[in-house]
Formats: structure tokens, C-alpha cells, sequence
């Protein structure tokens, strides 16, 4: 039987404004988690249950190793491969650290590493090059949390759909429908009035100001078969944020539905 000899591994870092007890607040509580980045829950403490969940029908368990606030956070997640359709696979959990070290001018260093032990098959490493760069995007939130609402308490948004078109097209259409420019600029969408912090190849950050303040993350995907996953993620800071989820998710997985871009027959 082939055993798991193989690392595979993944570290960046990130220099960030605020002090070690507000960076360790924002990546090692369940709210701070959820703030920036996915949905979490967390039992805050060694042998805590950690739970991400990564879309509206999947998510990874996971158990926290490491709880030195507030400089170092740690869990592994032992099924890791079953995401992609390895369930059994010989690895070993996948492990993930943060470590947070102040910096003389009063910022802070966040460093993040995952790691793990594979067979050497192709999948794995495609696994890890797949998180890196659908996860690595959540930090740019990081300074927006921070800048704007450090420890207040977030509400969260998902609404998800699969729609057909290929990705160019799928995006097109999204940044049409939010009449986006330049960064800087105003954006007003289904009644959200806001301006734009952040434009990539496929995701797009929203800071709102009215009638909920937070920011709403809009992303694609190509999922390489005629179709397009598209994503609205909210972190919300208002007092009625509950009442607007509850109202208006729906409504946003209507809006993504409406960015369907068919094939020309």
C-alpha cells in the first residue's frame, strides 16, 4: 500500500494595520472568521471542533491543535480529500497555522500555512494550487474588517448559482449588472448603495453603506462544462442585517440566475 511520504505544502503572509489581539480576534474566533472570510463555526480551544462551510451543501470538519492567543492558531482537517472525490485517500490531515507577529510600527505580520503528506499523485497537488487560489483572495478582505469594523458582530450572506455560460461571459454580464468603473467609485445594485474597493479576474468587493452597512463580495467560476458558478457573499454589520438576509438572499440568487448567458444557437 502506498504510503503518505509526500509533502505538499502552502505559506503566505500579509502585512496588516491593527494589533496582534485584534488580527488574533479576526483569525481565531468564529465571528472574526466569518467577518472576512467563509462562514465558520469554532469551539475556541485545543480540541475545539472548527467547521467551515464552503457553499450551501458542503463543508470540512476539522479539530483545532494550537491556542496560544495571540500569536498562534491551528487545526487539522482529517478529510480533506473526500472535497475532491478521494474519500479514503492514504494522506494526512491537512494542517493549517497562523502565526501573528507584531511589527516596531505598530502592524502586524499574519503568516498562513497548510500542509500535509500525499502519495505524490497529481490530485493533491491540485488540490492545494485549488485553495491557494480560491482562498488566498478571502485575505484581501482582511484590511477592509479591520479598517472599518474590528470586532463588531457579522451577519452572513450566500446566495449561490450554477448558470449557463462560460466564465468571460458570466463575468461580463455580473460587472454590467453592477455598472462597476474604477475603484473608488459608486456602485448602486437591487437598492444597496455602496462604491467599489476591489476588482479582480473574477471577484469583485462591494463596501455598503446603505440600507446595510458591511460588504457584499461578488465572484465566478468557470466550471469548464458550458456553466458558471457565480457567488454573493455578504459580511454584514447593521442592527437589522438578520432581517435583510432573511428578505433579501433569495433576491440575490434570483439576480445571479438573471446573469445566465446561453450559448448562440
Amino acid at each position: 500500500m502506498t504510503t503518505p511520504d509526500v509533502p505538499i505544502r502552502m505559506e503566505f503572509s500579509f502585512e496588516l494595520s491593527g494589533t496582534p489581539e485584534q488580527v488574533w480576534d479576526a483569525v481565531a474566533t468564529a465571528n472574526g472568521i466569518s467577518s472576512w472570510s467563509l462562514p465558520t463555526d469554532l469551539e475556541e480551544h485545543v480540541g475545539g471542533t472548527i467547521v467551515t462551510h464552503m457553499s450551501e451543501e458542503q463543508s470540512s470538519t476539522g479539530r483545532v491543535t494550537h491556542w496560544d492567543p495571540p500569536h498562534h492558531f491551528g487545526y487539522e482537517e482529517p478529510d480533506w480529500a473526500a472535497l475532491v472525490g478521494h474519500d479514503g485517500a492514504p494522506v494526512t490531515p491537512l494542517a493549517t497555522e497562523f502565526f501573528i507577529d507584531a511589527q516596531p510600527d505598530g502592524t502586524c505580520v499574519l503568516r498562513v500555512v497548510s500542509s500535509a503528506l500525499g502519495t505524490g499523485a497529481d490530485w493533491e497537488q491540485a488540490f492545494l494550487d485549488d485553495m491557494q487560489k480560491y482562498w488566498v483572495p478571502y485575505f484581501d478582505n482582511l484590511p477592509l474588517y479591520l479598517t472599518h469594523f474590528p470586532g463588531q458582530r457579522v451577519t452572513s450572506l450566500l446566495a449561490q448559482a450554477s448558470v449557463p455560460g462560460d466564465g468571460a461571459a458570466v463575468w461580463s454580464a455580473m460587472c454590467q449588472g453592477l455598472g462597476v468603473g474604477a475603484v473608488g467609485q459608486p456602485v448602486e445594485v437591487r437598492g444597496v448603495s455602496g462604491q467599489l474597493e476591489r476588482i479582480g479576474e473574477s471577484r469583485l468587493l462591494v463596501r455598503v453603506t446603505d440600507p446595510v452597512s458591511g460588504f457584499l463580495e461578488f465572484a465566478v467560476m468557470d466550471r469548464g462544462d458550458g456553466t458558471t458558478w457565480t457567488q454573493v457573499t455578504g459580511y454584514l454589520f447593521s442592527v437589522d442585517d438578520a432581517g435583510y438576509v432573511q428578505r433579501e438572499q433569495p433576491a440575490w440568487r434570483a439576480w445571479l440566475e438573471g446573469l445566465a448567458v446561453p450559448a448562440a444557437s
